[in-house]
C-alpha cells in the first residue's frame, strides 16, 4: 500500500478519535502547512462532526476557528464556522447551561461583519448563529433586522432571510419568543415578501396555537401582497389535512383560519408563490415522511426568489430533518442580457432623472446585484454553502476567454489534465449515528437507534493525448477545438454497513431486534475514448464481458439480541427465522412443460444443483411457504448476444410475512438483491466493443463506410442521390415500407369483408325481428339518458370529444358495425394515420430528400470480421409547414432483420401524429399516438390518445403493475374516478380549456375512467374558453407551433390604452379622463438604468385621441394625430411614413416601423418588445427581465393586483382617479401649456377627530390649478388624511417635508382640479433688449 494511503488513514482515525488533542494536533499541522487544502478540508469537517463536545474540546476548536490559517483561507473558514455552530449545539443541548464564552467567537464575527459592513462575513456568521441554536444568540441576529435594528436598513435582502432562518434551531428552546419576533416580520409590509415567507415557515415549524394562527389569518384578510397571502394560504391548506399526530392541534387551527381567508386564494397562478407537499402517515407503524416545497415567487422577477426542498421523518413521536436544500437567486435577469450598453451616457438618462424631480416622492429601485445562493442541511445542521455572484462570474468568463498565462489555476488544471491522471482514494466515514428512546406504558424504554459506516474507494489512471497539442499561452476555449483521446481505467467502490436496533434498553438488560444491512458497489471501468468536437463524433471503446462481475449487492438480515450487565462480553445473537431446511422432494410442486407457452416475463431461476431453469411466470408472484418462513427467489436478466454480454438482477428473499403481511413482518428475515454483469457465448470471440456517435454532415458517411469502407474522398465526391439510395438499402428502408403497405393492404381488405358480410345480414334479417330486438334497448337507452339529463347535468367525461381536424378536413363516415370492437377501433385509428401521412406531400421516408443528422452505432469488434450490434439513424424536417423526426435502429447482422421505427410529425394545423414499431421489419409491436385539438363541451380542447394494439408480454406486466397504483394517485390528487368498459387497448386524455388558467380533465384508461373540473394551470394560456372551433383557421392559427410562443408572449407585460380605458400590466382595467394639455408618464423604466420613458397625454384635434412622447438613449419620439393622419417626429425632424423602417445607430437596437394605420417600436434591449400607436390605441409589451422594474400608470408589472394603485412615492391611491393624477408632469405656469400641479391641502372646515379640535393636511398631494388660475371642471377624489390638534405650532411647510411617513387618520373625498382658466395668470415680462 502506497504511503499516502496510509497518510490518510491515519488522518482519519485522528478525526474518528475526536478528542481535544485532535483539534491541537490539527491545529498545528494546518499552522506548519503540512496538510493541503483538500486534506485540511476533509480533516476539519471529520473532526468537528465525530468529536464528542465537552468544554475543554469547544475551547481548542474555537482556537483552531480564530487561528490564522483557517481565516485565510475562505472555504476552510466557512466550514470551520459552520462545524463549530453545530459542535456548540450538540453541547448545549444535553448541559444544564450554555457558558457564553463558547458562543463568543460567533458573536465577534457577527459584530466585526456589522461594523465593516462585510456581506459575506454576515451571511457566515447568522448560519453560525443559527447551528448553534442558543437563545441567548437572539439580541445579536435582532441586529441583522430593520424593524428592530434601524443601521440594517442598508443590508441586502438575503441578510434578511438568513437572520430569519437563524431563529429556527431557537424557537425549539424558546419557541415563544421566537414567535413574537417572526409575527412582528409576517406583519411588516415593509419587508420583502420572502423575508416574509420565510418567517411564516419558521412560524409553523414551532407548531403555533389557534390564536396565533387566526392572528396571521386575519393579517391576510388586509394582505397587500399577493405572494404573501398565496404562500400562507397554500401552508395552511397543506397543515389542515396533515394526520401527523404531533401537528393535529395546528391542522385543527388551520381548518379554522381557512374558513376566515378568501378561497379564491387558492385559485392563484404558479406565479405565485406556493407549498408543494408530498408524502404520508402510517398510523399502524407511528412513522411517515413528509416532503415539501417552499416555492417562493419575486414580485421583481418571472424566476422563483428561492426554492426550499425539506424532508423530514416522523416515527414514535419524534421528528427528524433528515435533508434540506435551498437554493436562492435575485437579479438573474441581470446576467442574461446584454450588459455592455452606456444606459447612463444617454440623454434619456439625464432627462428622466430630472423628471423624477417633478414626481413627489419618486426615487428609482435600488440596484440588485446578481446572486445565486444554495446550502445544504443534513439532520438540521447547515453543512455548507456557495454564493456565486456577478464578479465570480465575469471572472469565470474571463478566465475561459483570456490568455491562460493571466489565469494560472486555469492553467495549472488543464496542463494537469495533459499530463494525465493517476492515484486512487480512499476514505472511511461514519455515515450515520441516531438514537431515541421512546417511554413505554409497561415503564420499559423503548430505544430506536441506527449506526452507519462506510468505506469509498476510487482507483483511477486516465491517459490524455491532445492533437495538436495546446500551447504554452493558449485559451481554455481552444480545449474545444481539439482532438482529444483519452485511455481510462477507473474503478469506483462503496461499502456500506448499517446496524439498526428496536428494542429494550436497560442499565441492566438489553433485548431486542437487530437489522444488519450491507451494500457494496464497485463499477469498473476501462475505456479509450476519441472526442471531436469540431467534426462533432465521438468514439468510446471498451472491453467485452469475460467474467462474471458483481456490479450492486445489497444483503439484510434481521436478528433477535440478547444482553445482561453480568454478561457484557458474551451477548446472545441468533437469527429470527430457523435457518432454511433441505426441501423435501414430496413438497415440490409438479411444473408442466405448458407453462413456458404462457404469455410472461421469462426469467431464470438457480437451483441448488448450480443448473439454472428458465421458466414463465404468470401475472401473480409464486411464494413456498416453509417452516423457515416464506421464501422468494427469481432471477431476471437481459441478454444482448450481439454484444456478448448479459445483465442480470438476481432477488432472493425468505421473511416471515406468511404470519401476517405486514411491513415489519416482510422485514424479518433475510433479503438479498444482486445486479451482476455476465458474459454471453457468442460464435466467435469479441476483441471490444464500441460506440461511435457522429453528428452533423457526415452521419451518413458513417453508416456507409459501416457496411462499405470508402475514403473520405470518395465519400464527399459523391452525388445525393447516390447516398440517399446506399443508405436506404443499408437501413432496409424498402422492406419496411413494402411490409407496411401489405399491412394497410390486408387490413383494408378485411373491413371490405366486414362490410359485405354486415350487409348480407341486414338483408337477411327480419325487419320486424330486428326493431322488436333493438327496441327495449334503444328505449332503456333513451329513458336513462333523460332521467339523467332531467336530473343532473352530465359529468365531464360524458361529453364527446370534436376534433377540429375533422371539421376542416372531412372524410368518409365509417360503418358503426367496423367501430364496434375496440379492435376496429385500433384499425381505424391507424388507418386514419396511415392516410393522413399519404395525404401529405412529403414523401414517406424523409431519407429521400434529407440527410440524416444523428448517426450512433453500438457493434461488437469480433475476430471473424462479421458484424454485430445496432445502428441508430435520426432525420428531421423540422422547418417545413409540417414538421417531422423519423428514428431507424436496426440490427446490423447480416442475418437479423430486427427493426425499430418511430415517426413523429405534425400533418396541419389541428393534429400530431406518432408511431413506435418494431420487430421484423418493424411490423411485430406497435404503438401510436395522436394529438388532435378540437371542442369538448363548448370548450377549446386537446386530445391525446394513445393505443397500442401489439406489445410484448413484458410491457403488458409492466403496465399491469403501473395501473395497480393509478387509482390511488389520482385520488390524492383530487381527481374523481368511476369504472368503465372503456377500450381495452387505448387511453385517451382530453384537457378543455374553461378559462386561461384552468382546464377541465377528462382520462379514459380501459377500465377506468378520471375527471376533474377546473384544474389549475401552472402557466396561462392565450386562448379565450368561449372561442369557437371554426374560428382556429390554419394558418391563421396553427396550434402546435403558435402556442408556445403565445404562451410565452402571453407571460410578458402589456399594458393598452384605448381611448379612456386603461389596462396595466397587471391586468388592472380601469376609465380615465386625461386633463387637456398634460403629459402623464404611462410606463417607465424606475430601474436604475432608467432606460426608457412613455409620456401620453391628450391630443390637441380631440380628447377622444392620444399623443405619445418616446424617450429611448439619445432618441426622442413623438407620435400624434394631425388633420386626421397620424405624425412621426425623431428628435424634432418630422419623419414621414414613405421612409420607413428607421433603425437606430446607437448600441442597441431600435426599429421603427408602419404598422396597420400607425406606427410600432422595437426595442428590446431597452425593455421595449414592442410598442403600437394608432392615435386611438396604443399598446406596449415589455420583456421578462424588467418584471418589477417598471412603474407608472401601467404599475409595476409584478403581479401584484392589490397594490394597483401605486403612485410615485409608494403610497397606494385609494381610487384609479388619485393614482392616475399622481402620475402627471408638471410644467413651469408660464412656459408650458399644463396648468396643473399636485399640491398638499388642508381640510379648512374645522374638524374634531378623537374629540379634539383638530387641522388635518391630506396624505399624499391632490391635484391644483396653478396659483394664479381657477379651476373649471373638477373630479371628485378619496383622500387619506393625518390630524394634529388645532393648537399645534407645526406649520403647514414642515407638515409637508414628512406628511407621507404620518399615519393616515381619517378619509374624505376632496374635488380634484382638472381644467383651469388663468385669465388672471401673471408672469414676468422677458425684455429681450435687456437680455
Amino acid at each position: 500500500m502506497p504511503p499516502l494511503v496510509y497518510r490518510r488513514w491515519l488522518l482519519s482515525v485522528i478525526c474518528a478519535a475526536g478528542t481535544t488533542e485532535t483539534f491541537m494536533f490539527l491545529k498545528q499541522k494546518i499552522h506548519n502547512e503540512d496538510l493541503n487544502y483538500l486534506e485540511s478540508a476533509l480533516t476539519i469537517a471529520l473532526a468537528f462532526h465525530l468529536s464528542k463536545a465537552d468544554e475543554h474540546t469547544l475551547q481548542a476548536v474555537a482556537d483552531l476557528v480564530t487561528s490564522f490559517r483557517i481565516q485565510r483561507a475562505l472555504m476552510l473558514r466557512k466550514l470551520a464556522y459552520l462545524a463549530y455552530g453545530s459542535m456548540i449545539n450538540r453541547y448545549c443541548s444535553v448541559s444544564s447551561s450554555c457558558p457564553n464564552k463558547i458562543l463568543q467567537p460567533l458573536h465577534d464575527l457577527a459584530a466585526e461583519a456589522i461594523s465593516k459592513n462585510h456581506e459575506d462575513d454576515m451571511a457566515l456568521a447568522l448560519k453560525a448563529i443559527g447551528n448553534a441554536g442558543e437563545p441567548a444568540s437572539i439580541k445579536r441576529i435582532l441586529k441583522f433586522l430593520p424593524i428592530f435594528s434601524p443601521a440594517a436598513v442598508a443590508f441586502p435582502v438575503r441578510i434578511y432571510i438568513d437572520a430569519v432562518l437563524a431563529l429556527r434551531k431557537i424557537a425549539r428552546k424558546d419557541p415563544a419568543k421566537v414567535r413574537e419576533i417572526l409575527l412582528q416580520i409576517f406583519v411588516d409590509h415593509s419587508l420583502g415578501p420572502t423575508v416574509r415567507m420565510m418567517a411564516c415557515v419558521v412560524i409553523f415549524e414551532t407548531k403555533p396555537a389557534l390564536p396565533l394562527i387566526t392572528t396571521m389569518a386575519n393579517a391576510l384578510l388586509k394582505e397587500s401582497s399577493l405572494q404573501v397571502a398565496s404562500f400562507t394560504y397554500s401552508h395552511m391548506k397543506i397543515l389542515a389535512i396533515s394526520r401527523i399526530p404531533q401537528l393535529y392541534n395546528v391542522s385543527a387551527a388551520c381548518n379554522i383560519a381557512l374558513k376566515l381567508l378568501s378561497p379564491r386564494l387558492d385559485r392563484l397562478s404558479y406565479r405565485y408563490s406556493k407549498v408543494i407537499h408530498i408524502g404520508g402517515y402510517y398510523p399502524d407503524y407511528r412513522a411517515g415522511a413528509i416532503g415539501r416545497v417552499y416555492l417562493m415567487n419575486s414580485p421583481s422577477s418571472m424566476l422563483p426568489s428561492a426554492i426550499i426542498m425539506k424532508l423530514r421523518g416522523y416515527y414514535a413521536n419524534t421528528a427528524t430533518d433528515f435533508v434540506e436544500v435551498a437554493l436562492q437567486s435575485q437579479g438573474l435577469t441581470e446576467l442574461v442580457r446584454k450588459q455592455n450598453i452606456p444606459f447612463a451616457e444617454y440623454d434619456t438618462y439625464k432627462k428622466l432623472k430630472v423628471l423624477g424631480k417633478m414626481l413627489l416622492g419618486w426615487k428609482e429601485l435600488p440596484p440588485e446585484n446578481p446572486l445565486i445562493s444554495a446550502y445544504i442541511k443534513v439532520f438540521g445542521h447547515e453543512l455548507a454553502f456557495a454564493d456565486i455572484n456577478k464578479e465570480l462570474i465575469q471572472q469565470t468568463v474571463k478566465a475561459l476567454t483570456e490568455s491562460s498565462d493571466r489565469h494560472m489555476l486555469v492553467k495549472n488544471v488543464i496542463n494537469q489534465i495533459q499530463r494525465g491522471i493517476a492515484g486512487q482514494w480512499t476514505q472511511a466515514i461514519l455515515a450515520g449515528e441516531v438514537r431515541h428512546i421512546v417511554p413505554t406504558s409497561v415503564g420499559l424504554p423503548l430505544e430506536l437507534s441506527l449506526y452507519s459506516t462506510g468505506l469509498i474507494h476510487a482507483a483511477a489512471n486516465v491517459g490524455v493525448n491532445m492533437s495538436p497539442s495546446l500551447s504554452g499561452n493558449f485559451k481554455p476555449l481552444q480545449f474545444f477545438d481539439v482532438n482529444v483521446q483519452l485511455q481510462t481505467d477507473i474503478n469506483p467502490s462503496i461499502y456500506m454497513h448499517t446496524v439498526a436496533m428496536m428494542g429494550i434498553n436497560t442499565q441492566y438488560f438489553q433485548s431486542g431486534l437487530e437489522f444488519h444491512a450491507k451494500f457494496h458497489a464497485n463499477i469498473p471501468m476501462k475505456f479509450y475514448a476519441k472526442i471531436n468536437m469540431k467534426d462533432k463524433s465521438l468514439k468510446f471503446e471498451t472491453t467485452p464481458c469475460h467474467q462474471e462481475t458483481e456490479l450492486v449487492t445489497a444483503r439484510t438480515k434481521v436478528y433477535a439480541i440478547s444482553r445482561n450487565v453480568e454478561e457484557m462480553t458474551s451477548s446472545k445473537r441468533s437469527s429470527v427465522l430457523p435457518e432454511e431446511a433441505v426441501s423435501d422432494v414430496s413438497e415440490q410442486r409438479f411444473k408442466s412443460p405448458e407453462r413456458t407457452s404462457i404469455n410472461g416475463a421469462t426469467t431464470q431461476i438457480t437451483a441448488s444443483g448450480g443448473m439454472s431453469e428458465k421458466y414463465s411466470s404468470g401475472p401473480e408472484e409464486e411464494f413456498h411457504h416453509r417452516a423457515g418462513g416464506r421464501s422468494y427467489a427469481r432471477v431476471f436478466c437481459s441478454k444482448l448476444h450481439s454484444l456478448g454480454c448479459q445483465t442480470c438482477l438476481n432477488l432472493r428473499l425468505r421473511d416471515a410475512a406468511f404470519l401476517k403481511d405486514t411491513f415489519l413482518y416482510r422485514l424479518v428475515g433475510e433479503h438479498e438483491i444482486k445486479l451482476v454483469l455476465k458474459p454471453v457465448h457468442t460464435d466467435a470471440a469479441i476483441d471490444k466493443i464500441q460506440l461511435e456517435i457522429q453528428a452533423g454532415s457526415r452521419a451518413a458517411f458513417r453508416i456507409i463506410q459501416l457496411v462499405t469502407p470508402v475514403s473520405e474522398e470518395d465519400d464527399d465526391s459523391a452525388p445525393d442521390d447516390v447516398v440517399q439510395r446506399k443508405l436506404k438499402k443499408i437501413l432496409g428502408i424498402e422492406s419496411i415500407f413494402k411490409a407496411a403497405n401489405r399491412s394497410v393492404y390486408q387490413h383494408l381488405k378485411k373491413r371490405a369483408a366486414k362490410k359485405d358480410k354486415a350487409k348480407i345480414a341486414e338483408i337477411s334479417t327480419d325487419p320486424a325481428a330486428k326493431y322488436q330486438s333493438s327496441s327495449p334497448s334503444s328505449s332503456s337507452s333513451s329513458s336513462s339518458s333523460s332521467s339523467s339529463s332531467s336530473s343532473a347535468d352530465p359529468e365531464i367525461f360524458q361529453y364527446r370529444f370534436t376534433s377540429a381536424h375533422r371539421e376542416q378536413y372531412p372524410r368518409k363516415k365509417v360503418p358503426s358495425s367496423s367501430r364496434s370492437s375496440s379492435s376496429s377501433t385500433s384499425s381505424s385509428f391507424e388507418s386514419s394515420d396511415e392516410g393522413s401521412y399519404r395525404g401529405s406531400a412529403q414523401p414517406k421516408f424523409l431519407g429521400d430528400s434529407k440527410p440524416p443528422i444523428l448517426a450512433v452505432i453500438l457493434r461488437a469488434i469480433r475476430n471473424d470480421r462479421k458484424l454485430a450490434g445496432f445502428q441508430l439513424v435520426l432525420y428531421t424536417d423540422l422547418h417545413s409547414t409540417t414538421p417531422r423526426i423519423q428514428v431507424f435502429v436496426s440490427n446490423i447482422s447480416e442475418s437479423s432483420i430486427w427493426k425499430l421505427c418511430a415517426d413523429a410529425s405534425i400533418v396541419n394545423s389541428y393534429k400530431a401524429v406518432s408511431y413506435l414499431k418494431w420487430g421484423q421489419d418493424c411490423q411485430d409491436y406497435r404503438i401510436a399516438g395522436k394529438v388532435v385539438t378540437g371542442q369538448f363541451a363548448d370548450y377549446p380542447a386537446t386530445q391525446i390518445k394513445l393505443e397500442w394494439p401489439r406489445v410484448p408480454s413484458r410491457i403488458k406486466i409492466a403496465a399491469r403493475w403501473f395501473y395497480t397504483f393509478v387509482p390511488a394517485v389520482a385520488y390524492m390528487l383530487g381527481f374523481s374516478q368511476r369504472e368503465q368498459n372503456n377500450p381495452s387497448q387505448q387511453a385517451t386524455l382530453v384537457m378543455a380549456l374553461t378559462s386561461p388558467r384552468t382546464c377541465d380533465v377528462a382520462l379514459k384508461l380501459p377500465d377506468l375512467t378520471i375527471y376533474g373540473r377546473d384544474i389549475s394551470l401552472p402557466l396561462p394560456l392565450p386562448l379565450d374558453p368561449h372561442i369557437s372551433t371554426s374560428v382556429l383557421q390554419y394558418p391563421a392559427w396553427n396550434f402546435f407551433t403558435k402556442i408556445p410562443s403565445s404562451v410565452i408572449d402571453r407571460l410578458k407585460g402589456h399594458c393598452s390604452v384605448s381611448q379612456n380605458t386603461i389596462t396595466t400590466f397587471n391586468e388592472v382595467e380601469f376609465n380615465y379622463s386625461m386633463p387637456a394639455n398634460c403629459y402623464h408618464v404611462l410606463a417607465q423604466d424606475c430601474s436604475p438604468e432608467l432606460k426608457f420613458l412613455v409620456m401620453m397625454k391628450q391630443a390637441e384635434e380631440s380628447a377622444d385621441l392620444k399623443a405619445i412622447n418616446i424617450k429611448l438613449a439619445s432618441h426622442e419620439i413623438d407620435m400624434y394625430p394631425s388633420n386626421g393622419l397620424i405624425q412621426l417626429m425623431i428628435n424634432g425632424v418630422q419623419t414621414p411614413a414613405e421612409i420607413l423602417p428607421y433603425t437606430s445607430n446607437s448600441d442597441a437596437y431600435i426599429l421603427i416601423s408602419s404598422e396597420k394605420e400607425g406606427f410600432s417600436v422595437k426595442a428590446p434591449e431597452y425593455g421595449i418588445d414592442k410598442l403600437y400607436y394608432d392615435g386611438h390605441t396604443l399598446k406596449i409589451q415589455v420583456g421578462f427581465w424588467m418584471a418589477g422594474k417598471t412603474c407608472g400608470i401601467c404599475g409595476k408589472y409584478d403581479g401584484e393586483s392589490k397594490q394597483k394603485y401605486q403612485m410615485p412615492s409608494g403610497y397606494v391611491a385609494k381610487d384609479a382617479v388619485s393614482f392616475a393624477h399622481s402620475w402627471i408632469l408638471s410644467e413651469e405656469p408660464c412656459a408650458g401649456a399644463c396648468k396643473l400641479q399636485r399640491t398638499l391641502i388642508k381640510i379648512e372646515k374645522p374638524v374634531g377627530f378623537e374629540n379634539v379640535a383638530s387641522k388635518c393636511y391630506s396624505v399624499e398631494p391632490v391635484l391644483r390649478c396653478v396659483k394664479g388660475c381657477s379651476a373649471t371642471q373638477t373630479v371628485p377624489v378619496f383622500v387619506g388624511f393625518h390630524c394634529v390638534p388645532a393648537d399645534s405650532t407645526a406649520s403647514f411647510d414642515e407638515e409637508q417635508i414628512r406628511l407621507n411617513q404620518k399615519s393616515e387618520d381619517l378619509e374624505n373625498t376632496v374635488d380634484a382640479h382638472t381644467m383651469c382658466s388663468c385669465e388672471q395668470l401673471q408672469c414676468a415680462a422677458y425684455d429681450i433688449s435687456q437680455g
